[in-house]
């Protein structure tokens, strides 16, 4: 084929030119599906990490016991049949039978119950659960079960998770590894392998089809159901300009998009040659302060880097057309079950002298603010750029630092100070996730166990426990509206607002993409 100019790649500045056809070779007769992801993928743990481009990487190689249809039902997936105590005390679940390893050992109990404790021990309401959890046994290789000291009715809600962190099932030899170790073995229960010889960060990650899995009988919907690969090779290609993005896809030399670039969602929406599609729900964007260093340890200063938020400005600037995105005050996604409009101080648009008296009281002494900023991820590059302009005005000496997201995922780890090496704000979306406060990583409020940032807030804990403990929607609506108060209160996070997330893909060429919390490579086919 022709070289065009968006298939260049980094090797230019070695001297090479590179055609996006010649990084791979697969078989002539393979079906290969190219698709440019969200991001590069530089952490291969999804236990370790709740960056969402990772959690897409876990459900390629590893598969769930529960998964969540389109409509939002759970459903289960590696679990064939389970039963709880009329108490919630006791729940007891048994696997599928034949359920195998990319390695080909069999999936037991005693692998479910390591990955669970794995994941219960980052994850912010396995946290929650274990805490419950008096005793997990394997009852045999097959079936286990799970005893609680009190009643806990949130078990299926925790296992179906398909937002970060979702709890993957691996081997238990892997998910032995300790929780703030990340692991580097890939053997999964999943529907795909990752080929890791053709793994390069920065380039291209390379996933094939698992021979060796066995797929439900149902129709695929969400992250439940058969998960039945139709194409033998799938090639993440990394490129992190928009226009080699969008070119790329016109020119064929890519199939899909993840995420549409916002600056060329006009020209691509107008081109015969591409299809557009709303793949994920619609994603809450928002900020999030580190309470674990200065400044933000002090509410007061918080709250001030909140009251600099203007929500229209910040979203016009990164989706660029109005049909894309729409100002929120609620912390969950407007229109759904929990949301609410009752956001107390908080207005979504920008109160500079009031920010500003909140920085006098503080005694805030002009130290400078790490606003992280990423440079690769289309979806949020301009959120930080806006927002550091907002911050000055409020008063705040701002410290932009422009990085890619893989290494901003690596750097919001950090809980140094941020003159050496850590951070104060970063802005991420959240989709599936913020419907509800039990799955919402911001609302942690636990300290050292809880989401980047760190908040300690045991008023927020109090309302979540009361949460756990009951069915009575009307109850827990009311709880939920506490939660944002308090949430507010405490400046846990800032909500920047709402925003559609676009795939695009070849039209005719890729059918049966699934709409999901994530772009989910099984049902596709290519054509």
């Amino acid at each position: 084929m022709k070289l065009r100019l968006s298939a260049v790649r980094h090797f230019v500045a070695l001297g090479a030119v590179v055609s996006l056809s010649a990084l791979a070779a697969p078989p002539q007769d393979a079906k290969v599906l190219r698709v440019v992801p969200m991001a590069d993928l530089k952490v291969l743990d999804p236990i370790w990490t709740p960056a969402d481009v990772t959690r897409n990487h876990g459900f390629m190689v590893y598969d769930t016991l529960f998964g969540t249809d389109e409509a939002g039902e759970i459903k289960p997936q590696m679990v064939d049949t389970f039963k709880a105590s009329k108490d919630l005390k006791v729940w007891d679940f048994t696997l599928r039978p034949g359920l195998v390893f990319s390695d080909g050992q069999p999936v037991t109990s005693e692998d479910v119950l390591a990955s669970v404790a794995r994941w219960g021990k980052r994850d912010v309401l396995g946290q929650r659960m274990m805490a419950v959890l008096d005793k997990a046994q394997a009852v045999d290789a097959r079936s286990f079960r799970l005893s609680f000291r009190e009643p806990f009715g949130l078990v299926l809600d925790a296992l179906a998770k398909t937002g970060s962190n979702v709890p993957f099932i691996m081997p238990r030899r892997v998910a032995q590894t300790p929780a703030d170790k990340q692991i580097d073995d890939t053997t999964g229960s999943g529907p795909f392998t990752m080929k890791k010889d053709e793994y390069r960060p920065g380039d291209r990650v390379v996933y094939l089809k698992n021979p060796r899995y066995v797929p439900r009988g149902e129709p695929a919907s969400g992250t439940a159901g058969g998960k039945r690969v139709n194409v033998d090779r799938v090639e993440w290609v990394i490129l992190k300009d928009g226009q080699t993005q969008a070119n790329a896809l016109v020119n064929g030399e890519v199939d899909m998009l993840e995420l549409i670039p916002s600056e060329h969602f006009s020209s691509l929406k107008s081109n015969a040659k591409v299809e557009l599609m709303q793949v994920t729900p619609t994603g809450s964007i928002t900020a999030h302060y580190n309470h674990a260093v200065e400044p933000f340890d002090n509410p007061k200063i918080a709250r001030a880097a909140m009251l600099a938020i203007n929500q229209e400005a910040m979203l016009r600037s990164q989706a660029q057309f109005r049909e894309l995105y729409k100002t929120c005050v609620s912390i969950f996604p407007c229109g759904s079950l929990y949301a609410s409009t009752d956001a107390g101080f908080f207005t979504g648009k920008p109160q500079f002298d009031e920010a500003k008296k909140l920085l006098k009281e503080a005694n805030y002494n002009g130290e400078p603010i790490v606003l992280l900023a990423p440079t690769d991820l289309g979806v949020l590059v301009k959120y930080p750029q806006v927002y550091a302009q907002l911050l000055k005005q409020a008063g705040f000496n701002v410290d932009l630092q422009s990085m890619d997201w893989g290494t901003l995922v690596s750097r919001r780890v950090s809980k140094e100070p941020a003159g050496k090496g850590g951070w104060n704000i970063f802005i991420t979306g959240w989709s599936g996730d913020a419907l509800n406060p039990m799955t919402y990583g911001p609302l942690t409020g636990n300290g050292d166990s809880g989401y980047f940032g760190w908040p300690v807030d045991p008023e927020l804990e109090s309302l979540k426990a009361q949460f756990a403990t009951t069915t009575d929607l009307a109850q827990r609506k009311r709880l939920a509206q506490k939660m944002q108060a308090r949430s507010f209160d405490a400046a846990i996070i800032g909500p920047v607002g709402e925003i559609a997330v676009m795939s695009a893909m070849r039209k005719g060429a890729v059918t049966g993409v699934l709409k999901a919390p994530g772009l989910v490579y099984w049902n596709i086919r290519k054509n």
